[in-house]
């Protein structure tokens, strides 16, 4: 890495980050790494000693004599918390500052009961995983909504899952109870960012996740972060429509969108038209295990309509990996299969030739740690860490 000068690195926040990052983890590291004088690194490691953000460990290696003291972050100096809300589940957590889940639960709230109902029982939930934390423990929030989302703002744009949500601010809601800095961002952009930081950032930089549940929508990694869109709608591949999807009416008013002809409700709903008694996916995942060869066919027609989108971004975007995630695709590997079939048959050979088709490896945890990183890329920035206190 090129050397910074002490001019250009002049902070405790950015020492911070060269810590966290492994880039420099004792005093002569980070001196050497950023030209400042040796009483200018202890005063700043002084300062991230003081405030709990770094600890210091007597194990670093030793070239002969007593070994250099090691520098190290102290995940444990305070808690965020995560909300991944789902149109039909919600998962909810209290993470330490390194995104590790310290205290989960996961709860069915029905989003359409409005964010007077909905967020007031979030925080409730929060409170109770909380225990006996005192509030100063709480750095900041990250929540995950089904919706498009003004991100700077926090406020919600949407008229398909959340329309009772529609131009609501949540930040300013939630700090009426916990008085932290909150981030809110579209339920698929932040599972996308849990996944791709906890399982393919050291091997790729560009990543699309595809949720496959109630609704279906995508979030997309591009050069290692969000791309968001200009007004936070990139991703919203649910109203793409597809060829030969029935006519079917979508919510957004359109027909043949991939989210009503392929989503979790769109199974359901097709397999009922065929005669077959289903109430939940359990039940579709029933007959598919009884060999029902009328449910077999509808969730490969719904792979294969979903596999036309995907190949279509696949040619716009070029990822490297596509991961599909959601409670169609875990339980139906058939579905996965016709995606793979139809992207490999129509995407163009170099978008193709080195393209991988995954399984979500995270499950629904990918929303969880992506909520926590949302709040703590901003909360153990440079800038917030130097920020008075």
């Amino acid at each position: 890495m090129t050397r910074r000068t002490a001019t250009a690195l002049a902070t405790s926040g950015d020492v911070l980050q060269l810590i966290r990052s492994g880039e420099a983890v004792t005093r002569a590291d980070i001196g050497r790494v950023t030209g400042l004088s040796r009483p200018a690194v202890a005063l700043r490691v002084g300062e991230l000693l003081r405030r709990g953000l770094v600890v210091e460990r007597a194990d670093g290696p030793s070239t002969g004599g007593r070994p250099p003291v090691r520098l190290a972050f102290n995940a444990s100096a305070g808690v965020v918390l995560a909300a991944s809300v789902g149109a039909s589940r919600t998962q909810l957590a209290v993470c330490d500052l390194a995104g590790e889940p310290l205290a989960t639960v996961e709860q069915e709230i029905d989003v359409e009961r409005g964010p007077d109902v909905v967020l007031p029982l979030i925080m409730d939930i929060w409170a109770d995983l909380l225990g006996d934390r005192p509030a100063s423990d709480v750095w900041g929030v990250g929540m995950g909504v089904p919706a498009i989302v003004e991100f700077a703002a926090g406020r919600t744009e949407s008229v398909r899952v959340m329309a009772n949500w529609t131009g609501i601010a949540i930040p300013p809601l939630i700090r009426e109870r916990f008085d932290v800095p909150v981030f809110v961002d579209n339920d698929v952009n932040v599972i996308a960012m849990g996944e791709h930081r906890k399982v393919y950032a050291d091997q790729y930089d560009d990543l699309l996740f595809v949720k496959v549940s109630t609704r279906i929508g995508a979030g997309v990694i591009a050069g290692g972060g969000i791309l968001r869109g200009a007004l936070g709608a990139a991703g919203e591949i649910g109203h793409i429509p597809v060829r030969d999807g029935g006519g079917v009416l979508c919510r957004c008013g359109n027909t043949d969108c991939v989210d009503s002809v392929a989503s979790a409700t769109a199974i359901l709903r097709d397999l009922r038209a065929r005669g077959r008694d289903v109430s939940s996916l359990a039940d579709a995942v029933a007959l598919v295990r009884a060999g029902d060869a009328e449910t077999m066919a509808v969730v490969r027609r719904a792979g294969r309509l979903l596999g036309e989108v995907v190949a279509s971004a696949v040619n716009l975007l070029n990822p490297a990996v596509v991961v599909l995630g959601g409670d169609v695709v875990e339980a139906f590997q058939p579905l996965v299969s016709a995606v793979r079939e139809v992207v490999y048959s129509r995407s163009t050979a170099l978008a193709t030739r080195s393209l991988r088709i995954e399984r979500s490896a995270l499950g629904p945890a990918a929303g969880i740690a992506g909520c926590a990183l949302l709040a703590i890329d901003h909360v153990l920035s440079a800038e917030a860490v130097d920020a008075p206190r």
